[in-house]
């Protein structure tokens, strides 16, 4: 899947004076999100059934939380990410960048960065969790580019 930026390395949000605000897309950052997210994949496939057996059922529950937190983080990056390909490549309207569904969502569950459980997490989740959140604030940047185009303001998310 490298190279899937590789025609479009620019998308360009037009405003209503019509005059383009540039945002810079690196193929290395949907690169990044698929390697984490296999790295994820690998990671849960791959624990240990007897290591997690030693662990208390709050330290269960706290690592099968933050797992579903690093899956929405990338999964909310990389459909943000696609969107932006589409609106580039002329397969969807500028004007769709703006819409709900096509902005990054999720904020109140990937934006958050203390665990709600007081419980010890592997080293590699901790890992893990970290790098997905700094992917998910990169493109939380991105994605505050669009509200500051004047007329277009950010819907509340619910």
């Amino acid at each position: 899947m490298a190279g899937v930026f590789a025609e479009s390395p620019q998308v360009e949000i037009l405003n209503d004076s019509g005059s383009a605000n540039s945002i810079t897309f690196f193929d290395s950052t949907y690169a990044e999100a698929l390697a984490l997210a296999q790295e994820v994949r690998d990671y849960i496939a791959g624990q240990d059934k007897t290591a997690t057996a030693d662990r208390t059922p709050e330290e269960r529950l706290l690592a099968s939380c933050e797992s579903m937190r690093i899956t929405s983080r990338l999964t909310q990056v990389i459909a943000w990410l696609l969107v932006q390909k589409a609106i580039h490549a002329g397969e969807l309207a500028r004007s769709a960048a703006n819409k709900a569904e096509n902005r990054l969502g999720g904020q109140s569950v990937c934006d958050e960065v203390e665990p709600a459980l007081e419980a010890d997490l592997q080293p590699r989740m901790i890992d893990l969790l970290e790098r997905s959140h700094s992917l998910y604030r990169r493109v939380a940047r991105l994605d505050a580019m669009l509200d500051r185009q004047p007329g277009h303001p950010r819907p509340v998310e619910i």
